[in-house]
């Protein structure tokens, strides 16, 4: 499939904060469905493009899916520590999967943290359910980090999100 990797554009926000929700819902990852407080973060790419880099893969100007790549320190990061940047919220619509664009995104955002200066790997979380990500990210050389596996929601038991690293 052809496709093009680009920072998302203002107009697209809506467009990629559904396909995020949309993802994390009928895959099965938000543990309160519908009433997750998780689904207006998912939504919210205004926010995070305003304090992160979020990248979409698009072809024939239709948004197939998306990412979030958080430099080095950025305010987004969730688990990067000093010298590491963060990807987080990869998601693509249901009718562009197994197409490569997933894959296409975490490279712009290898590429990316390349480019930052004193960035000597990326990090990210994941959950246990997402398996075909975790294959992903093998493939690309990310090592599971199980000593910084952590829990967004420490009053949820279970809700422990898995942690990969790729040194640069």
């Amino acid at each position: 499939m052809d496709f093009a990797i680009r920072p998302v554009a203002a107009d697209e926000y809506d467009i990629l904060g559904e396909i995020t929700a949309q993802a994390y819902l009928r895959d099965g990852l938000l543990d309160f469905g519908d009433d997750d407080t998780y689904l207006g973060e998912l939504r919210n790419v205004g926010k995070r493009a305003a304090a992160a880099q979020v990248l979409v893969a698009a072809a024939d100007d239709q948004v197939l899916g998306g990412v979030t790549f958080v430099p080095s320190g950025g305010p987004m990061a969730d688990i990067a520590r000093p010298g590491e940047a963060e990807i987080r919220m990869l998601a693509v619509s249901r009718p562009a999967r197994g197409r490569g664009a997933g894959e296409a995104l975490v490279r712009a955002c290898l590429d990316r943290a390349r480019s930052v200066e004193g960035c000597t790997g990326v990090v990210l979380s994941t959950q246990l359910a997402m398996r075909s990500a975790h294959r992903l990210y093998e493939r690309l050389g990310f090592v599971r980090t199980p000593d910084r596996d952590w829990n967004p929601l420490p009053e949820l038991d279970g809700m422990t999100l898995l942690t990969y690293r790729l040194t640069l």
